[in-house]
């Protein structure tokens, strides 16, 4: 459990440094146990969610390559994703255009539209460090 601890502990430093790349990669990167999987499949979704609803509120145009990047998913699956919701793609130039009015939620490999505005009220650091090391704390015992 100490090396499932330490991959807990990269996987928070990911969230808590905004390093949406990191965080998939991390959470890929490690064999977790069956308690703790659907934990991190939970965490990439929300992250991938979270991560798309950045993007289209605040790009006009972003580089597919990087899009994808930050929503962990191969390029042609995030563009091909993106399209199917009416942003628009430029394939000479590689870049995506966002649709700016509505909500989208990313689920896994999937876009799903939102049947309704799902706000996610941000979350301080502090706050995030918290739930963290309670996370932490209760894996240890």
């Amino acid at each position: 459990a100490n090396a499932e601890l330490g991959a807990v502990w990269s996987v928070g430093q990911r969230i808590w440094q905004r390093d949406f790349p990191g965080i998939y990669s991390t959470i890929s990167a490690h064999q977790w146990s069956e308690t703790i999987q659907p934990i991190m499949e939970a965490l990439r979704d929300a992250t991938r969610k979270r991560a798309f609803a950045l993007v289209s509120q605040a790009y006009t145009s972003i580089v597919a390559d990087d899009f994808a990047a930050f929503v962990g998913l191969p390029v042609e699956e995030a563009v091909k994703g993106v399209l199917e919701q009416g942003w628009q793609a430029d394939f000479a130039t590689r870049m995506v255009m966002p649709k700016k009015p509505g909500v989208l939620e990313a689920s896994l490999k999937r876009f799903i539209p939102s049947s309704e505005p799902a706000a996610v009220p941000p979350i301080p650091n502090e706050q995030q460090l918290a739930r963290l090391t309670d996370y932490v704390a209760f894996l240890e015992n």
